[in-house]
């Protein structure tokens, strides 16, 4: 029985999560925030990355769906250079 692949986050929200995660790294690598604000801003940055990693591992599961839906486990991942 073929498996409904989960609901994955929209691209704009996982662009924008990206965006603002390059934001964020780019500020606290600029050093001129206190301990506090980059405590903060290491845990918002923690938050984002894991969102975005659930979203590329749902993309990924998706894919694996639709090459081999009988048998995602067994699929595959998806080689660019594959044609």
């Amino acid at each position: 029985m073929p498996t409904t692949p989960p609901e994955t986050p929209t691209i704009p929200a996982f662009e924008a999560s990206l965006d603002e995660l390059e934001k964020l790294v780019e500020r606290m690598e600029g050093g001129d925030m206190s301990l506090d604000e980059s405590l903060q801003s290491y845990e918002r940055g923690i938050a984002l990355y894991r969102g975005c990693q659930n979203a590329l591992d749902a993309a990924q599961l998706r894919v694996k769906l639709l090459r081999d839906p009988a048998a995602p486990e067994s699929a595959e991942d998806f080689d660019p250079q594959t044609p």
